[in-house]
């Protein structure tokens, strides 16, 4: 999952049919369309808990160095699922895009994180004529 650049990416959840993807990006602005309406801010929280057992595996694992497979898998999955989340949200809002897209992670106590996605939902619509073409047409 790319959240970093100029390149808007789709995501898709349940509630998201595949006639319709919710474009999200990192960016304030998405190329080759208009903002019709600022929804406002949406967002997406999940809060996970490692297992004891996972906690001594990556203890071990802390010992000898290296990724720890089951924090990455741990962390993977809480974004998707904060990310998914935010764009429910922004669906059952009426838009159609999240801009300004963020992650925010923070410890809530001994072995629970709370990982939140969080943006501007919006209503965009693509333009017809790039406005490039447009000031070359002037």
């Amino acid at each position: 999952m790319n959240t970093e650049g100029d390149s808007p990416m789709q995501a898709t959840t349940e509630s998201v049919t595949r006639s319709r993807l919710m474009i999200v990006t990192t960016t304030e602005n998405i190329p080759d369309t208009r903002v019709v309406k600022t929804i406002g801010q949406v967002f997406g929280l999940t809060v996970r808990s490692r297992s004891v057992g996972g906690n001594i595996a990556a203890w071990l694992k802390s010992l000898i160095g290296g990724e720890i497979m089951s924090y990455v898998k741990l962390n993977e999955d809480s974004r998707r699922q904060a990310l998914d989340r935010m764009v429910q949200n922004a669906a059952a809002m009426g838009a159609n895009a999240v801009t300004m897209m963020r992650f925010d992670s923070t410890e809530m106590g001994l072995g629970m994180s709370e990982i939140v996605a969080y943006g501007t939902a919006r209503v965009i619509e693509e333009l017809s004529t790039p406005p490039d073409a447009l000031s070359a047409q002037g």
